[in-house]
């Protein structure tokens, strides 16, 4: 019996090719996004998870108020860990890690390496990651240790074991190295190629509250232990002996949170070493994915039963040969089932072959290799039974409970509530559509915006070019040397990055108004900086080189004055307009001078407010050159750039990058959402325009008797077209105005991230309810023409 449902199944599928490739195409396209976006949802919600005791691992962050202004911070100082261990019982271990750039040398290849991460050496005792060469027991516990990944063993020697060789790291260090460590799963928060004892490090000689520039990591004894030790902790940076240690003034406060390891990648606000992702994204995808999954199977769903009016005659000869409703159910299932099951099969070849698009996009290493594991297998066994279930359980039913008196008298008639069903389905097809066209719109205005906005300062041909210590001692000679080029407008130095500036401090002013501390961000400067970037003053004079001559080192400092430049937003909070400031006194570590103020410009994403800024004189901290160029002849001036280097900086490697792109990483999430949604969009479009199709083949069969009296009696093609058309143009308008309100909404929502953001113009409605229409048209118009052109004779006749 099955052999003989699969051969009528089959034949059935051949003899009607137009609606079988219509439904293989449309569940094809569903099934194969689905799988795509299944795949990243698998790998975000994978993050972390590899860790065996994943459950117990915690990450310290800080929360601090001065002035009144609250701050939050990844960071923390270098105390947090070891005193935790030590006041609180519940803390089994701890780890403090810093990121680095280092310059690693060995027999003569130097290169510069990005990804080098100190630790504790409980750092193993926390974390699972796999060792092939070492002991995690003693491979972090001593300084000048460091392991490294198995690729970059290959890197750096080959076949041989790198156990027990010695590299030489950033500042002349030598290192040896005392381990080889699986590379790091890309579903790793924490991902590096180098691993250095943190004992290596100066800082970890001293425990200090402040200077928070290390992510620490909590081991805890037992899993649910982490809202008790959150109140304990909040309770001890309260005592007197906290506060006093951290120097805490009346109304301002330390403390730090606790995040499980789990939730930091989806759930945290704050960002670690690696971009975190975002919780409301997956939920989004997920939910496409589930819409277009849905719609193509309310295509097949159209498809079949317009289809079926032509299977009058089968369906009679089996009810009358004894056929069951229950075979009858079975058979038409399994037909859905056939075609589920070669959809699925043309699905997995189109992941197959668009999975490097697709991890180009959401900047993923995805693998369809995981779907040959249980769970993966499971789900998409799972998922071939649901589709053949929601694709093809409706016209089944149908089918197999028609009246045989009701067919033999009057054929194949669906009732008028199922037309109502089947309309119902175009609306909600449509409304996906209209919203995802809305939003896709909007983002791709906000990400417009972003590219556009005018910062405060020139981030266009800016080459960053990175500065260590060493390049101190012939800094201006440097400078120097690259402004010879005509083709080099200007060079200067800071400590941040001005499109990302991470650097806190605490400043405080008694100028006759009251005593006023706040934290502010700065920027460690040279003399040309504000002048590089472009920083518009617009009160005072910018550094000159007699500001050098107030910083005063002798005599322990004791007339040491720094030479600030504030930003029009550190004016008003201190109380001044920009002219009042400048000349007034404040007081950092030691006191200076407000030289100028410039104009509020963006220093961080446009997710957040302008807050305060300083700007200080002290090359001592400056870690990048921005070089200023005319951008005429790129890249003859990056050779000339490269040249310099080699003659003035021959130990470490010529890197650049361009300023732009460091702005263009902030909005990376955003970047990759935006082209995701049109990806998607048009995808749930491409679908309806094949759902319309169904419903307007079905009308066509069913109003044949109606389109033929209709030209008997003198309409014309063009009039039968337009009121076919008509019926389902009215579907999309209905369901534009039900999507309108829904994008505002969400659309909204999503703007509300952002402190700078576009605002949603009346035209994205109209557009999106144009376009949606104009595509309807074009969907039924074949169709419509098609049954407008048919000769009347032939129609009546076959009625």
């Amino acid at each position: 019996m099955i052999k003989s449902y699969l051969q009528i199944a089959w034949r059935n599928l051949r003899k009607n090719k137009l609606y079988t490739f219509v439904n293989i195409i449309g569940l094809t396209i569903g099934i194969s996004s689905c799988l795509l976006i299944g795949l990243y949802i698998g790998h975000e919600l994978s993050y972390d998870r590899f860790n065996e005791r994943s459950d117990r691992i915690a990450r310290v962050t800080m929360e601090y108020s001065v002035g009144g202004v609250v701050s939050k911070a990844t960071t923390t100082g270098t105390k947090v860990g070891p005193q935790f261990k030590r006041i609180f019982p519940a803390v089994e271990e701890f780890s403090r890690t810093l990121m680095m750039t280092r310059i690693i040398s060995y027999q003569g290849n130097i290169f510069t390496e990005k990804k080098f991460l100190y630790a504790d050496s409980g750092f193993f005792r926390i974390f699972s990651f796999k060792l092939l060469a070492g002991d995690p027991a003693t491979a972090l516990n001593a300084p000048d240790h460091v392991l490294m990944s198995s690729s970059m063993a290959k890197k750096y020697f080959g076949n041989d074991n790198p156990v027990g060789k010695v590299l030489q790291v950033a500042n002349n260090n030598s290192m040896t190295v005392s381990g080889v460590f699986q590379d790091v799963p890309d579903n790793s928060q924490l991902r590096f190629d180098f691993l250095g004892s943190f004992s290596s490090l100066d800082v970890a000689a001293t425990e200090e509250w402040w200077t928070a520039n290390y992510i620490t990591y909590l081991l805890l004894r037992e899993p649910g232990q982490l809202e008790k030790l959150h109140r304990q902790v909040a309770d001890y940076m309260k005592t007197p002996e906290v506060r006093r240690e951290a120097r805490l003034d009346a109304g301002d406060y330390l403390t730090y949170q606790l995040e499980p390891l789990l939730r930091v990648h989806l759930h945290s606000s704050l960002e670690g070493w690696s971009p975190n992702g975002n919780i409301t994204y997956v939920y989004t995808l997920g939910i496409i994915a589930v819409l277009i999954l849905i719609i193509a199977c309310v295509n097949y769903t159209n498809l079949a039963t317009a289809q079926s009016a032509g299977r009058t005659g089968e369906i009679s000869v089996r009810k009358v040969l004894g056929a069951r409703p229950a075979q009858l159910f079975g058979q038409y299932l399994g037909e859905s089932a056939l075609l589920t099951a070669i959809a699925l099969l043309l699905a997995v070849g189109a992941g197959m072959l668009l999975l490097p698009v697709f991890n180009q996009l959401s900047d993923k290493s995805l693998s369809l290799s995981v779907l040959t594991q249980p769970l993966p297998l499971l789900c998409l066994v799972i998922l071939y039974i649901l589709v053949s279930l929601l694709a093809g359980a409706y016209p089944a039913f149908v089918l197999s409970h028609i009246k045989l008196v009701n067919m033999l008298k009057s054929g194949f008639r669906f009732s008028s509530s199922g037309n109502g069903l089947r309309k119902s389905l175009i609306i909600f097809q449509f409304v996906i559509s209209v919203f995802l066209i809305i939003s896709t719109i909007v983002i791709l205005q906000q990400l417009s915006f972003i590219q556009n906005r005018k910062l405060g300062y020139d981030k266009e041909h800016i080459v960053v070019l990175p500065v260590d210590w060493r390049m101190h001692r012939d800094y201006e000679e440097i400078k120097k040397a690259i402004t010879l080029d005509p083709r080099i407008i200007r060079v200067g130095g800071a400590n941040q990055n001005p499109v990302f500036v991470q650097w806190t401090d605490g400043l405080q002013s008694d100028q006759g108004n009251g005593k006023k501390n706040m934290t502010i961000k700065c920027i460690p400067s040279d003399l040309d900086f504000i002048k590089a970037m472009g920083i518009q003053i617009i009160a005072g004079t910018d550094f000159t080189r007699s500001d050098f001559y107030k910083m005063d080192t002798t005599d322990h400092g004791k007339n040491f004055r720094y030479s600030f430049i504030l930003n029009e937003t550190a004016a008003k909070a201190l109380g001044w307009k920009p002219d009042e400031a400048v000349g007034k006194t404040v007081q950092k570590e030691a006191p200076g001078v407000v030289k100028a103020v410039v104009k509020d410009f963006h220093f961080a994403s446009l997710h957040e407010p302008i807050s305060p800024l300083m700007i200080f004189l002290d090359t001592q901290w400056v870690s990048q050159l921005f070089v200023k160029i005319s951008g005429n002849d790129i890249p003859g001036t990056l050779n000339y750039l490269q040249k310099v280097w080699k003659e003035r900086v021959p130990y470490r490697p010529f890197e650049y990058h361009f300023l732009d792109e460091d702005y263009n990483a902030l909005y990376k999430v955003e970047t990759r959402t935006g082209q995701l949604f049109s990806i998607f969009s048009s995808t749930a479009i491409v679908l309806a325009c094949l759902g319309l199709f169904a419903l307007a083949a079905y009308t066509t069969v069913q109003r044949t008797r109606e389109i033929g009296i209709r030209k008997v009696l003198g309409a014309t093609p063009a009039g039968i077209a337009g009121l076919l058309s008509a019926d389902f143009l009215k579907l999309v308008v209905i369901a534009a105005f039900i999507a309108f309100p829904v994008a505002w909404w969400a659309m909204h929502q999503w703007l509300d991230d952002f402190a700078y953001r576009v605002n949603i113009q009346w035209w994205v409605f109209l557009a999106a309810a144009l376009l949606a229409l104009l595509i309807a048209l074009v969907s039924v118009s074949s169709q419509a023409i098609r049954a407008a052109l048919v000769n009347p004779v032939k129609s009546l006749r076959s009625e």
